[in-house]
């Protein structure tokens, strides 16, 4: 079948590309969506310019909407896009990285009944602990570009989700109530290679943005 992928470089939305297109689906087309809003509702918003580079070593096309981020607006802007990727593409399913959000996964379930596209949550209800360990075992190299609970900090900031990384969350888990893989909202991420990737991204430049208590954002260069 072929599928569009929502995509915002994270961990989700790379690793459901991957068991998609493990799958034996065609991936045609990555759909990113530039939020002005940095508290949107349904998109990840750190460092999401940089899917441009995660597409070219891909070597699959990336189309990109804009949209203000307006709680219902960012959902017709959403039903646009996948409107005209089906037109252009051919598409017949849209992929998304929900794990646990219903609120997501149902708005996206419910463009694609409209549209008559087939809606698949390769991750969904998968447990969090179970799904870095397979991150890991399939070589996906990925970075912590946000943090946004306590006791995260600023120090967190570009480390690599390794084992050593999955052991320290599951001890934050059972003292702080974290969930291990960040889906409470705690930790965003961005991939810099995986085996979809022709190569690895390199990290040229890293700035740190605070943006309040336990809350830092790692805005990062990409090449």
């Amino acid at each position: 079948m072929k599928l569009a992928v929502l995509f915002s470089g994270g961990k989700d939305s790379v690793y459901s590309a991957y068991i998609s297109k493990r799958m034996g689906h065609e991936i045609v087309c990555l759909v990113s969506m530039f939020s002005e809003n940095k508290e949107s509702y349904m998109f990840h918003i750190p460092n999401i310019e940089k899917t441009k580079k995660q597409a070219e070593v891909m070597n699959v096309p990336l189309v990109v909407q804009k949209t203000k981020g307006e709680k219902e607006g960012e959902l017709k802007d959403l039903e646009m896009v996948l409107r005209i990727v089906k037109e252009d593409y051919g598409v017949e399913g849209v992929v998304t990285g929900a794990i646990e959000s219903v609120y997501q996964a149902s708005r996206v379930q419910r463009i694609c009944n409209r549209l008559d596209l087939e809606c698949f949550n390769p991750l969904w209800q998968l447990e969090g602990e179970e799904y870095l360990k397979e991150l890991i075992k399939e070589n996906f190299e990925t970075i912590i570009v946000g943090v946004f609970a306590y006791p995260f900090n600023e120090k967190w900031l570009g480390r690599r989700l390794d084992k050593d990384f999955l052991e320290e969350v599951k001890q934050m888990r059972g003292k702080y109530g974290i969930h291990v893989a960040g889906e409470g909202g705690e930790f965003e991420t961005f991939v810099v290679n995986c085996p979809m990737f022709s190569r690895e991204l390199k990290i040229k430049k890293k700035r740190i943005v605070r943006e309040g208590d336990y809350s830092y954002l790692l805005e990062v260069e990409a090449e």
